[in-house]
């Protein structure tokens, strides 16, 4: 595990530009961002702000006009194509607000496949994937597929399986857009969990208000450019994060 608060990604001079018929729009404008091991950062801005596109440019998903990521020590956009997809494989995990499920697949089967694809046997991938989703209280649910799943459990899915390669990395994308209060709040405090028991980098794009509690540090994206980077006193541990069971099933 890397040391805690130790710097896992640094953008530099991000620079991004959108092709609209005969003109050009600064979605990124050298924008400077860092995220640090064990540390939930937050992204906070108005749609159109940029918010999303720094975090696919920092997770390797879309390459800058100009500007520099190191995530890990590695140089990103250095590498090949088939590098930048490995090292996703290998150090990062991904949350979207779509879930991104495959109808047919259990939800051990979900995490399973990303297990195999990183190299685990079949018994290791399935033991892995079966504490990944008892973790996010989803022990007793482990068989059903997401028709038979409400939308936070469809989101927790999601989480156990970007959780259970132990990423160093985690990008979280509107991960609370699509559920109600209550399943809002436990998603962010596994997210926050990530951070504080696994020691990841957790990187969460979100224009949730509520969720600014749960955040060591918070930036305001608007128009391309950071407006407000702040760090919070303290990141609040809930009774949910020492005691895993309070999770419903």
């Amino acid at each position: 595990m890397n040391a805690p608060h130790s710097v896992a990604i640094q953008g530099t001079g991000l620079v991004k530009r959108f092709k609209t018929g005969r003109t050009h729009i600064e979605v990124l404008k050298s924008v400077d961002f860092e995220a640090r091991h064990g540390e939930m950062t937050m992204v906070m801005g108005p749609s159109g702000s940029g918010k999303s596109t720094l975090v696919a440019a920092l997770s390797g998903l879309l390459k800058p006009d100009a500007g520099q990521v190191t995530a890990m020590g590695e140089d990103l956009w250095s590498l090949r194509p088939g590098k930048i997809d490995r090292f996703r494989l290998d150090h990062c995990g991904f949350i979207f607000q779509g879930f991104n499920l495959f109808g047919a697949l259990s939800a051990l089967q979900q995490v399973t496949t990303i297990l195999k694809y990183k190299g685990f046997s079949p018994e290791e991938a399935r033991d892995r994937a079966a504490v990944a989703l008892t973790e996010v209280g989803l022990g007793a649910r482990l068989n059903q597929r997401p028709a038979e799943l409400s939308g936070g459990e469809k989101q927790r899915v999601a989480i156990a399986r970007a959780l259970a390669k132990e990423p160093r990395l985690l990008f979280a994308d509107e991960p609370t857009s699509a559920l109600d209060g209550e399943n809002g709040q436990i998603v962010i405090k596994l997210l926050q969990r990530a951070a504080k028991q696994h020691g990841a980098a957790v990187i969460c794009v979100t224009h949730d208000p509520r969720l600014e509690a749960y955040a060591d540090r918070i930036i305001h994206i608007e128009d391309g450019q950071i407006l407000d980077d702040r760090r919070t006193d303290h990141a609040p541990i809930h009774a949910i994060d020492r005691h895993p069971e309070l999770i419903g099933a």
